[in-house]
This record gives structure tokens, C-alpha cells and sequence, in this order.
């Protein structure tokens, strides 16, 4: 998506499987529960998920704004929306919308109490108008909140940071740059700030070994 559209939607359609069982593994289920924890989501809330990929996320955030509440998925892919659409129908969630658009430019009408992104941002060339589009959507109040990778610091963990140079590469399709993963989070480091810049309060945390970045904002 960063800048090749149609080799996106080729590769995770063509990897939409694989990508839901690495999604749903179970320590990758509690990365997505914390970040669902960042939104701070009550019982009635609507929420949008920005790149929704096979609806992995989904549990979590109707679990937390309940039968009352709503969920809309936003996903370029057929693939990823069909896979989605099997889990929405498998738990008969009623409450749960799926959306085949670009999550750059979601017709999405605010305002919404939450914002979630997973995993999404490293792949827009851009991702700062984006956010900030993001950042709008919200009622005052609402929360944004976003979930991504990059290399780690940590002693201990330096000797991984090979394979996740290797995945980083391998997961980014149509990006064709001399190091995917320097892209990568500078990437994140720029939607990072327009959550900041665009909400009244906001935080950020690394855990995962170091490897994962949760930034969150609230709109004022």
C-alpha cells in the first residue's frame, strides 16, 4: 500500500490464510488485546479499525463496547474482508461492519469514540495525513490508537533483530527501497507524532522483547 496499491492487495490476498494464523497466535493475541486496552472502550462505543486485515482484532474490541456497541473494519483486501466476513458470521455478530475501502481515505463518517490500527501505518508512504484523518473521526474524548513493530534495543535481543529485518523485508510488498525496515519505523515515528500533535493528551510504550510500539492519543 505504501506505494503500489495493487501488489498489496496481491500479496495479502494471496497470504490472507497464513496472515490470519500469525494473527491470532496467542502471544500476537495479547500484543492486539493491550492495544485494545489503549482505547479505553465502554459498553455502547463505536469503534473503526483502520486495515482490519481478517478481523483479528475483532474479538477484543466487541468484547469491549458489547451487543450495544458497533465495530467497523476498514480493509483494501478481498481476501483479508472475506476471511473477516467468515469470522463475523461464525460468532454472529450483528453489531460488526465490514468496509472495502483504502484506510488512507475511509468513508467513514464521524464523529467515533475510537480509532485502532495494527501493523498498518508502516505501509503508507505517507502515513501522517492519514492519522490526521484519524485523529478527526473522533468525538472529544475519543481515543486513537496504534500498534506497530521495529527493531529492538535490548541486549538480549539482538541477535533476533536478523529475522525481523527478514520479515520486515518479506512483508513489504511493492516497497523496492535499500532498507524496508529504516522505512518502516521512520514511518511509525511520523504517525507516532501526528497522534501526538493532534490529541490533547497521548502516551507510548515499547514491550514485546522491545519490538513492539503502542502510541495512543485522546482527542480534547
Amino acid at each position: 500500500m505504501a506505494d503500489d496499491v495493487g501488489a498489496t492487495q496481491a500479496f495479502y490476498g494471496r497470504w490472507a490464510r497464513f496472515y490470519d494464523w500469525l494473527a491470532t497466535a496467542p502471544g500476537v493475541r495479547s500484543w492486539r488485546a493491550r492495544a485494545a486496552d489503549a482505547l479505553d472502550l465502554e459498553t455502547g462505543d463505536t469503534v473503526v479499525e483502520m486495515g482490519c486485515g481478517t478481523g483479528a482484532n475483532f474479538p477484543n474490541l466487541r468484547e469491549r463496547v458489547g451487543p450495544e456497541g458497533r465495530v467497523v473494519g476498514v480493509d483494501l483486501t478481498r481476501g483479508m474482508l472475506r476471511r473477516a466476513r467468515e469470522r463475523v458470521d461464525r460468532a454472529g455478530w450483528a453489531n460488526v461492519d465490514l468496509v472495502r475501502a483504502d484506510a488512507r481515505r475511509p468513508p467513514v463518517e464521524g464523529p467515533v469514540d475510537a480509532v485502532l490500527a495494527t501493523f498498518v501505518v508502516g505501509m503508507f508512504a505517507d502515513p501522517r495525513p492519514a492519522v490526521r484523518s484519524w485523529v478527526d473521526l473522533l468525538a472529544p474524548g475519543g481515543r486513537i490508537a496504534l500498534l506497530n513493530a521495529g527493531r529492538s534495543d535490548r541486549r538480549l535481543a539482538r541477535p533476533l533483530n536478523l529475522a525481523f529485518r527478514l520479515f520486515v523485508r518479506l512483508a513489504a510488498p511493492g516497497e523496492g527501497r535499500l532498507s524496508p525496515v529504516r522505512s518502516l519505523e521512520r514511518r511509525v515515528a511520523a504517525a507516532r507524532d501526528e497522534v501526538a500533535g493532534g490529541c490533547a493528551d497521548s502516551g507510548f510504550e515499547t514491550f514485546g522483547l522491545g519490538y513492539l510500539r503502542l502510541a495512543w492519543g485522546e482527542r480534547a
